[in-house]
């Protein structure tokens, strides 16, 4: 997997405008004399070190989040391997703004703010010529694929094509977590049309001003393109996200035995929640088989984490039917339970005997959750009377707060911290600053899938193994909560500093490869030093010496 870049007879101008290959002003005296660039940049020869330093100064000076965001992709535009130096360098002031919170703003305003196109769009009157589409990208050798078709971006909802926003983000975070090259990652949205009436008012919209395509026809498209997929790319893992309720759960189930596919939403959502649950313990003193868990929301995330929680309590011993009624949830029409008749397939299996409930507090005082997990999109929803109520339950209720951007958090840290007098153990989806009560300061933890998703794309394209299984999601899990450090938790974060990503990414990665090697889903042999042999493909963004 490590790539060697070629310049493919690319000299003057055109090198300078191929981002993955332009080094700007870091092009030697000798570069510029070989490669035609002499007198088309200025006559210092500068280093990349000294071009970060320019990025920095030009990006600090932006008074607004969205401009930052729009200048760092701009740099991606131009300059990719720059582009990573700063990010991977500077990972804890970076994320924020090139995921999220940022990249919800950026989808929202994805059409306005249009400079210049990244990854393929596919839109349902290309059907019958997607493999086609899939021949035009320029490179070859794509290792992970990221597609949506932009129902459900974020917490924020159906953004259509703007949706585009997430795979390019989720790809650049492959890349600086777990030193994917960039040249192996190909973001794709299928437009398949929007039914949010402001998008199809707005003349700026970047996709198709129609509704979305439902039914046969919308299943016809999706099968051409993962046949096409498969086919132009057959070492690719496929990236399902941000697809809506109605498709999400279905999509996975029909083609994760038939593809290399997994769902981000659904299952690394699961992975990094439990992780968060795991470190929880060795602050709350128990075991997971202790715990009752309610969550708030009840769609692909909610459902991904019940499911994952479940594969670690009966790992523990539980009976499977047993630790399914130890996850209880609350969706827009009260309490999930039995003698409901409107619930979806993907529900049914967590509808358990109570009479029925109305509203979250009502639950947290009858259920007497020792954690409450909310994946609602919906902010504010963790209310005073609710988290004091936890904390009157139990000595350190546990509060994730995921849902995303943090415009819809169920509850601030600030909040959780407070309302809870300091005891509350809490995650949420977006970062918030630290937090001073009574004395002490909380760093609150950031459940963010990019401390799972990187790991595991790396595992299984290092592995080169055919599937991705549940036990990877399991095992990666298990790994991320072991980084924790004592000192991570003495603050009240039970996620690893993020500066550690490319080593949790790394640790991970080696994990999951091991899955694929014991199941026997790679005809890959074994590298003796499995970790080793996955760092060794990890990309570096140093410039290379093309003379």
């Amino acid at each position: 997997m490590p790539v060697q870049l070629h310049l493919h007879g690319k000299r003057g101008v055109d090198l300078l405008q191929a981002p993955i290959l332009n080094k700007g002003t870091a092009f030697t005296e000798a570069e510029r004399d070989a490669l035609g660039l002499r007198g088309l940049l200025p006559p210092r020869v500068s280093t990349q070190a000294k071009q970060a330093m320019r990025v920095l100064e030009n990006l600090r000076r932006k008074t607004s989040d969205i401009e930052k965001y729009i200048y760092l992709v701009s740099l991606q535009d131009r300059n990719e391997n720059l582009f990573y130096r700063v990010v991977m360098d500077n990972l804890d002031e970076m994320m924020p703004l090139i995921y999220t919170p940022t990249v919800g703003q950026g989808c929202q305003e994805y059409g306005h703010i249009f400079r210049r196109p990244r990854g393929l769009y596919i839109s349902f009157k290309d059907r019958g010529r997607v493999r086609e589409i899939l021949q035009n990208w320029p490179h070859s050798d794509v290792r992970i694929i990221v597609v949506t078709d932009g129902e459900r971006i974020l917490g924020l909802g159906d953004l259509g094509a703007n949706g585009m926003g997430i795979p390019v983000g989720k790809l650049s975070l492959y890349t600086a977590c777990a030193g994917i090259h960039p040249t192996q990652c190909l973001p794709v949205t299928l437009d398949v049309g929007t039914n949010n009436e402001e998008l199809l008012k707005d003349p700026l919209y970047i996709g198709l001003a129609e509704k979305r395509l439902r039914g046969a026809a919308f299943d016809e498209m999706i099968e051409e393109f993962f046949a096409g997929a498969q086919k132009i790319f057959p070492k690719a893992c496929i990236q399902l996200e941000d697809f809506g309720n109605s498709n999400a759960f279905r999509l996975l189930h029909h083609y994760r035995d038939r593809a290399c596919t997994f769902d981000d939403d659904i299952q690394g959502t699961a992975a990094v929640a439990l992780a968060g649950l795991y470190s929880a313990l060795r602050i709350t003193g128990n075991k997971l088989t202790d715990h009752k868990f309610l969550f708030l929301g009840a769609g692909e995330a909610g459902i991904g984490i019940g499911d994952l929680i479940v594969t670690g309590l009966t790992a523990e011993g539980m009976p499977k039917a047993e630790a399914k009624r130890k996850c209880w949830f609350v969706d827009s029409k009260g309490l999930v339970v039995k003698n409901r008749a409107d619930l979806v397939e993907h529900k049914r299996p967590y509808a358990h005997d109570h009479a029925p409930l109305s509203d979250f507090l009502q639950a947290v005082e009858s259920l007497k959750p020792t954690a409450i997990v909310g994946v609602s999109g919906i902010p504010r929803t963790f209310t005073k009377p609710i988290v004091e109520a936890m904390a009157r339950l139990n000595r350190r209720p546990i509060v994730f707060a995921l849902s995303n951007p943090t415009s819809k958090a169920e509850c601030t840290a600030e909040e959780a911290y407070t309302w809870s007098e300091g005891r509350a153990v809490y995650a949420s989806g977006s970062p918030f600053p630290p937090v001073t009560y009574d004395g002490k300061t909380f760093v609150p933890g950031q459940g963010n899938n990019a401390y799972i998703f990187p790991g595991v794309g790396l595992g299984v394209i290092a592995s080169e193994a055919a599937r991705v299984t549940d036990e990877m999601f399991f095992v990666a899990a298990k790994k991320l909560a072991d980084l924790v450090t004592k000192d991570d938790l003495a603050q009240g974060r039970i996620y690893p500093s993020l500066a550690r990503i490319r080593e949790v990414s790394a640790v991970i990665a080696t994990a999951v490869a091991e899955v694929a090697f014991q199941q026997g889903l790679t005809t890959m042999n074994r590298p003796a030093d499995l970790f080793a042999h996955i760092r060794a493909q990890m990309y570096d963004p140093n410039y290379e010496e093309y003379v």
